[in-house]
């Protein structure tokens, strides 16, 4: 998604430059072709004028922290899927050296021909500042009226059950096939606007979950913030947590990455006591 943004800033005007540093060859591919300058001093990056932190949420803080590091006292925008208690946390790190921040989250396109859609939180001025820099791109920005916080938590609730849903039909596919029941529960799902009617996309999922699996946790620890129960996603979580190994691995079958979610024997259902 950090390309993503990255193309639709350049598209708009702007100049955008990033740091190679740790990164692999793919991002590099990546940010080569959407035409991004590469600074090979991170020290650099603190003349520019907005940061933009786009990157897997269990690396937010530690992102906020290294820009804090070095000094910036411009514009930061947190376009990552963390909890509003994290953003907090990323604000006090990045505003101890003058920095003001602007909470933003990402929403992919939904259909064939729609824009990802960028809501940004904060005060009006820097949200609407960051807001022009995307007018006329493929990333349609969308002012938020709640202060910073109100763009993680919109992220949270949405999170809380696409994710969840998916591990939820993982765990129907997987137990369906070890009862030899596949057949019958793809009929009866087929055509059901849900992840349980397209276990073709599971592949996808598992590729994707080493993102996820800690997205679920930010999502547990806002569900309990509101005084809601976690357990839910706390548990898909775990579930995602399965795929560790598929980290962007491409080829999977439906049937490889159900297969992970099986442990050698019967699990020990939790609260029960043994037979």
């Amino acid at each position: 998604m950090g390309v993503v943004v990255a193309a639709a800033l350049r598209a708009g005007g702007s100049r955008v430059s990033w740091s190679p540093e740790g990164r692999g060859p793919a991002t590099r591919d990546r940010a080569e072709r959407a035409g991004l300058v590469a600074v090979d001093d991170p020290a650099a990056l603190a003349a520019v004028d907005v940061v933009f932190s786009v990157c897997p949420p269990a690396a937010a803080e530690a992102v906020a922290g290294q820009v804090a590091a070095l000094g910036f006292a411009g514009l930061f925008v947190d376009a990552n899927a963390v909890s509003p208690a994290r953003l907090g946390r990323i604000t006090e790190l990045v505003s101890a050296t003058g920095a003001r921040v602007v909470d933003g989250s990402l929403f992919g396109p939904r259909w064939a021909g729609d824009r990802t859609r960028l809501y940004l939180a904060g005060h009006p001025a820097d949200r609407d500042l960051v807001a022009g820099l995307f007018a006329g791109t493929d990333v349609v920005p969308v002012a938020m009226d709640g202060g910073a916080g109100s763009a993680s938590a919109l992220k949270m609730s949405h999170t809380t059950f696409q994710k969840s849903a998916r591990a939820l039909a993982a765990l129907a596919h997987a137990m369906a096939a070890g009862a030899g029941v596949s057949e019958h529960l793809r009929s009866e799902a087929e055509g059901m606007e849900s992840p349980l009617g397209q276990p073709g996309t599971l592949p996808v999922v598992a590729a994707k979950a080493w993102r996820w699996a800690p997205e679920m946790r930010e999502a547990a620890d806002s569900l309990a913030a509101h005084g809601l129960p976690p357990g839910l996603a706390t548990a898909a979580g775990e579930v995602l947590a399965l795929w560790e190994a598929d980290r962007d691995a491409t080829g999977l079958s439906v049937d490889d990455v159900l297969a992970r979610l099986r442990s050698t024997g019967p699990r020990q259902p939790t609260g029960s006591a043994p037979p």
